[in-house]
């Protein structure tokens, strides 16, 4: 295995993909995926991707990323489905190739969400679904703990307070930009457990998303505050802990 490779999707995994056991198939429930052929719009590892394949057969299943090592990771934990690198907004498949298409966590990193969202519309068929989730970071506590500490030791306000899609409508309505009808909004609440303070701090330091960007720039007496207040913030930092998140979802139909 590419120690590059490992090294990312290790990284995904210790910060967001402890969350993917139980948010995959809320999701895929959500979106009603039980049948067909399905697409995963920036699969990362293969969270998702993983969960589609289960339900339908890994050759029904498509994925893409616009990271090479999430690629490749994809590609060993999902044998048998067609991993491609790729964006969002220029999808390499034909009109209506796919029953669903589906996105999760992605769209605030999206370059262009609407594009990326319209481009999943073309390449599903009519009457297929288009679902999309994200976090709502308020109530994603693997993130919020972190920036509510770094706010406390630092003054720091969170860095992806920005991202399309932390909001209840904005999913949805980026599915009614791009001509999607029968538009249902839910929210997904999904679990992760944490052996203790070392195993959540690891998630914060593994380079990954806004986090990651953040703590590349503090030097070691900045981390150790923030680290220190993290601690403060658990109510058991010593021993195993479950932290609780919320996603927003959304789902719409491509018209007939």
């Amino acid at each position: 295995m590419d120690t590059g490779m490992f090294q990312a999707a290790d990284g995904y995994d210790r910060l967001i993909g402890r969350f993917l056991p139980s948010l995959a198939p809320a999701f895929a429930d959500f979106a009603g995926v039980e049948t067909g052929s399905a697409l995963d719009v920036g699969c990362g590892p293969g969270g998702l991707t993983r969960e589609l394949a289960r339900r339908l057969g890994a050759g029904s299943v498509s994925a893409i990323d616009p990271s090479p090592p999430f690629v490749e990771a994809c590609r060993e934990r999902v044998p048998g489905a067609e991993v491609v690198e790729g964006v969002a907004e220029a999808l390499p498949f034909a009109d209506g190739a796919f029953d669903s298409a589906l996105s999760s966590l992605v769209v605030g990193f999206m370059s262009d969400a609407q594009q990326g969202v319209r481009e999943m519309a073309r390449v599903t068929r009519g009457g297929g679904v288009v679902a999309l989730c994200f976090w709502d970071h308020a109530r994603m506590q693997g993130i919020a703990r972190f920036w509510r500490a770094a706010q406390r030791a630092l003054g720091v306000s969170p860095a992806d307070d920005g991202l399309l899609g932390l909001r209840e409508g904005e999913l949805a309505a980026l599915l009614e930009g791009a001509g999607l009808v029968d538009v249902r909004s839910s929210e997904i609440i999904a679990t992760a457990r944490y052996d203790g303070l070392d195993d959540l701090w690891a998630g914060y330091t593994a380079g990954i998303g806004p986090i990651g960007q953040y703590v590349r720039t503090l030097g070691d007496e900045e981390l150790d505050a923030v680290r220190s207040a993290v601690r403060d913030d658990l109510e058991a930092p010593d021993g195993p802990f479950t932290l609780p998140a919320v996603a927003w979802a959304a789902r719409g139909a491509v018209p007939a």
